[in-house]
C-alpha cells in the first residue's frame, strides 16, 4: 500500500513541512528521537516532492529533496565514496515502474536482483587496515561522517581482526536486537536515565556516547564492502570488491567474520524478474513479526557489479538500488489512560488506552503494559506521547515515553491500592501483582478457562453456564464441577433432559484427561499447555509432581532458577483443589510418561533410560491446515501427539528443528524448512508415523483450535 503524500495547499503549508522534516531528520538521524515516526515522516517527504513537482520556481533551500539523511546531519570524517541513502517505492505497482526505468537507463534487463531485509538502525563505515578495525564512521550527509570510533568493541558482529589482514571498508547497520534492547533500558533506568524510545534510538544514541557509566551491546549487520583507498592497490581480494556482484560480497565479508543477514531467517536471496521480487517481498514480510531485530522495508539491488555501473548514482541515491518499505509497525501516539484488568488467576494487568492509531492495517486503541514495575521503570504518565510497536498477530506494546516530547501536563499513573475486580487486598510481592483471593477473585474466567477444549474439554460448559452455575451456588472452583448431579443442573434456566445428560456424559469424560491436561486446567502461573505437558510427562503422576521442591522442578526442561519455586509454591496453595479432583475420580496421571526414580538407569548423556518413541529426540514444528486422519485435531493436540511420540514441539522453524508437518496453506515455514534442508512431511506421512498413538484415547477432537500458547 502506498502512503499517501501529506497536501501542502500553499507556499506557507510547503515552508512549514519543510521546517517539520528537517527537523526530525536532524533529530532522527543524530539520535533516533523523532516526534514523527516513520509512515508520518514519509508523508510529509512525500508532500514536498509533490509540491515541488508542481512549483519548481518555489523550491526551498532546505528542503530534504535529493539530500542524504534530509540534509540534516554533517560531518568531519570524509568518505572514501559517497555513502547515499535509498530511494523508496510503497508497493508492487511503484516497483515495477522503476524496475522498469533500471532496465532502460542500462539498455537491457537486470541480470538478477538481490533482495534482502532494511534493517532499522544506524548506518556506518567501518575500516579494516591489514585486518584491523582501524575507524568506525557514520554516514553524515553521505559525503563525511563523525567519527565513533571509539564505539569498537561495543558492537556484536564487528570484529576487531578479520579472518584475513585485508584493507577494506565493509558499510552495514548498527542496530539492536529485541533481547539487547530491553537488556538497554534495564541498565538505562537503573542508572537513572529515562527509557530509550525505540531499539533505533537505542543504538543511534548508544555509538555516539563517550561517557556513560554503562555500556550496552549492539550489533552489526554488513550490507557492502569496497576497497579502501591506496592501502588496498596490492591486496587482489580488496581490490576485486569493485567487480564481484553484491551477493558474493555479502558471501566474501561473511567469511571474513564480519555479520551479515546470511544466518537469519531472512538471508539476502537472487531472483530473476521482478515477480520473483514481489514473492521474496511478501516472504520476509511475513517473517517480519519473528525477527530478533527490526526491519522497516526490504532492499532491492541489481546483483551484478556491470549492471550497477551501467545504471549509475545519484547524489542522493544509487539508481540500481531501492528500498520497498513495509507497513509500520511502529507510531507515536499519546497515553490517555491505564485499565487494571483482573485475569482469572487473580492476576492484576495494567493495559494502556491509547489515542486510536493505525499500525500495519489496524487501528489500535489498547496496548499492553507488562507490569506496575515496568511502568515505573519506563516513567510513563498520562498525556505522554508513547511508541507503540506492533508486527504481525503479536499485541501493540508500549516501547517507551517520547520524553522530549513532554509538555509539563502528563500526570502520573494512579495504581490500584484494592483489586479493581472485588476490592480484597492486592500482593504486591512479585513484579506481577495479585488479588489476595487469587482464582476465587475470578472465579467464572477460572473455571470457563479450565472447561475449555485444550484442558478439560467439557462440551456445553460455556460462560454463561458457568455464570449460573457459580451464581446459583452449585459451583465454587473447578473441583465443585465433578460432583453436580443431575437434579442440581435441572434446576437450571433452560436445562433441559437431554442438554442435562449430554453435559454430565461431557464432565464423566473429562475425568479421563491425561495429566498434562489436568495440570492446565489448574492455570497454575508460569505455565501453559506446552509447559503442562512437559512437567506431567517428566513426573509422570500428581502425586510425585507434588512432592517435587525447587531443585527437582528445575529437571523440567524450560524451568529455570527463578520459576521453579514459584511453580511449587502454587501446587502446595492448590493442594486442597488437587485433592478435590482426586476424589471426585479425576485422573492424575500421564499416559506414556516415565516418571523419575530413586535408582534410574542412566544414559549416557545421564538422563534416566526411557521406551523410545517414534519422534525419540526430534523437534517438530507443525504448520497449515491439517488433513486426513489428523483433520479435527487442534494444534495444542497435534502438539500433544508429538510429545507422547518423544519428540519436543516447538512453534518456529530452525535449525534445530529436526520434522516439519506441512498442511495445507503451509506459508513461509515450509519454504524456510526446505532452505534449511529439514525434512518435510505431509498429514498423512506424519499420520503414519505416529499410527499407534492415534489409536489411543489421548488424541482426538471436535473442532479447530487455537494455536498454542504458553502464558
Amino acid at each position: 500500500m502506498t502512503t499517501p503524500a501529506a497536501v501542502l495547499v500553499d507556499a506557507a503549508a510547503y515552508a512549514v513541512a519543510v521546517q517539520t522534516a528537517t527537523k526530525a531528520a536532524a533529530a532522527y538521524y543524530a539520535t533516533g528521537e523523532s516526534a514523527l515516526d516513520d509512515d508520518a515522516y514519509d508523508r510529509v517527504v512525500r508532500g514536498i516532492a509533490a509540491y515541488e513537482a508542481a512549483h519548481p520556481d518555489e523550491i526551498s533551500a532546505d528542503s530534504p529533496s535529493g539530500k542524504v539523511a534530509g540534509g540534516a546531519v554533517v560531518g568531519d570524517v570524509p568518505h572514501t565514496a559517497p555513502m547515499l541513502s535509498l530511494d523508496n517505492v510503497f508497493g508492487g505497482e511503484e516497483f515495477t515502474t522503476w524496475a522498469a526505468s533500471v532496465e532502460r537507463r542500462i539498455g537491457r534487463p537486470v541480470e538478477r536482483w538481490s533482495v534482502e531485509p532494511k534493517l532499522d538502525g544506524l548506518a556506518v563505515a567501518a575500516r579494516y587496515e591489514s585486518g584491523r578495525l582501524a575507524r568506525l564512521i557514520t554516514r553524515g550527509d553521505g559525503l563525511a561522517g563523525e567519527d565513533v570510533s571509539h564505539a569498537i568493541g561495543m558492537i556484536a558482529g564487528l570484529p576487531d581482526r578479520l579472518a584475513e589482514p585485508v584493507t577494506l571498508e565493509v558499510r552495514g547497520e548498527v542496530l539492536m536486537t529485541t533481547e539487547q534492547f530491553e537488556q538497554a533500558n534495564t541498565l538505562r533506568t537503573s542508572h537513572g536515565g529515562t527509557p530509550f524510545a525505540n531499539p533505533r534510538s537505542a543504538a543511534a544514541g548508544s555509538v555516539r556516547a563517550k561517557d556513560r557509566p554503562y555500556q550496552v551491546e549492539m550489533t552489526f549487520f554488513a550490507y557492502a564492502a569496497l576497497p579502501l583507498g591506496p592501502a588496498a592497490s596490492g591486496d587482489d581480494l580488496a581490490a576485486s570488491l569493485t567487480e564481484l556482484p553484491h551477493s558474493d560480497v555479502l558471501t566474501l565479508v561473511a567469511g571474513l567474520g564480519v555479520h551479515t543477514t546470511a544466518t537469519t531467517t531472512v538471508p539476502p536471496r537472487t531472483v530473476t524478474d521482478a515477480e520473483a521480487v514481489r514473492v521474496r517481498v511478501e516472504e520476509i514480510g511475513a517473517l517480519r513479526a519473528e525477527l530478533p531485530f527490526g526491519i522497516d522495508g526490504i532492499v532491492v539491488k541489481a546483483d551484478a557489479a556491470a549492471d550497477q555501473l551501467a545504471a549509475g548514482s545519484g547524489s542522493r541515491a544509487p539508481r540500481w538500488a531501492i528500498a520497498w518499505k513495509l507497513p509500520a509497525v511502529e507510531k507515536v501516539t499519546r497515553l490517555l489512560d491505564v485499565e487494571w484488568n483482573v485475569g482469572r488467576t487473580g492476576t492484576i494487568a495494567p493495559r494502556a488506552v491509547l489515542e486510536p492509531v493505525e499500525i500495519d492495517g489496524s487501528t489500535v486503541t489498547y496496548a499492553t503494559l507488562h507490569n506496575p514495575n515496568d511502568i515505573t521503570r519506563r516513567d510513563l504518565r498520562i498525556g505522554d506521547h508513547v511508541m507503540v510497536y506492533k508486527a504481525g498477530d503479536i499485541i501493540p506494546r508500549v516501547e517507551a515515553p517520547v520524553a522530549h516530547l513532554r509538555t509539563g501536563d502528563e500526570k502520573a499513573v494512579v495504581f490500584p491500592e484494592t483489586c479493581p475486580q472485588c476490592g480484597s487486598d492486592i500482593d504486591t510481592s512479585e513484579q506481577r501483582w495479585r488479588c489476595v483471593r487469587g482464582r476465587d477473585c475470578h472465579v467464572v474466567a477460572s473455571i470457563s478457562y479450565a472447561a475449555g477444549r485444550d484442558q478439560f474439554d467439557i462440551e456445553g460448559l460455556g460462560a454463561t453456564r458457568v455464570v449460573q452455575l457459580v451464581d446459583s451456588g452449585l459451583v465454587a472452583d473447578i473441583g465443585d464441577l465433578f460432583t453436580l448431579t443431575r437434579e442440581q443442573i435441572l434446576g437450571l434456566d433452560r436445562m433441559g433432559e437431554t442438554s442435562t445428560d449430554n453435559l454430565l456424559a461431557a464432565i464423566e469424560r473429562a475425568k479421563g484427561q491425561p495429566l498434562s491436561r489436568v495440570l492446565a486446567a489448574l492455570g497454575v502461573r508460569g505455565t501453559g499447555r506446552s509447559m503442562s505437558r512437559r512437567i506431567a510427562r517428566h513426573f509422570g503422576t500428581m502425586e510425585l509432581l507434588c512432592a517435587a521442591d525447587a531443585q527437582a522442578m528445575q529437571r523440567v526442561d524450560g524451568i529455570g532458577g527463578e520459576k521453579a519455586p514459584s511453580i511449587v509454591s502454587e501446587l502446595a496453595e492448590l493442594a486442597d483443589l488437587v485433592e478435590k479432583l482426586r476424589a471426585a475420580g479425576v485422573n492424575m496421571t500421564e499416559p506414556g510418561a516415565t516418571p523419575p526414580s530413586d535408582d534410574p538407569t542412566p544414559t549416557e548423556d545421564g538422563e534416566p533410560a526411557a521406551d523410545a518413541g517414534p519422534l525419540d529426540g526430534m523437534t517438530v514444528v507443525v504448520t497449515g491446515a491439517m488433513t486426513g486422519p489428523l483433520e479435527k485435531l487442534s494444534r495444542n493436540e497435534m502438539n500433544e501427539l508429538i510429545e507422547r511420540a518423544g519428540g519436543k514441539s516447538s512453534s518456529g522453524v530452525s535449525k534445530r528443528t529436526s520434522l516439519l508437518v506441512a498442511g495445507d496453506n503451509a506459508g513461509s515455514k515450509r519454504q524456510k524448512a526446505e532452505q534449511l534442508g529439514t525434512r518435510v512431511v505431509t498429514p498423512d506421512e506424519f499420520a503414519e508415523l505416529i499410527a499407534s498413538l492415534l489409536t489411543d484415547d489421548g488424541g482426538g477432537g471436535d473442532n479447530g483450535g487455537a494455536a498454542e500458547a504458553d502464558r
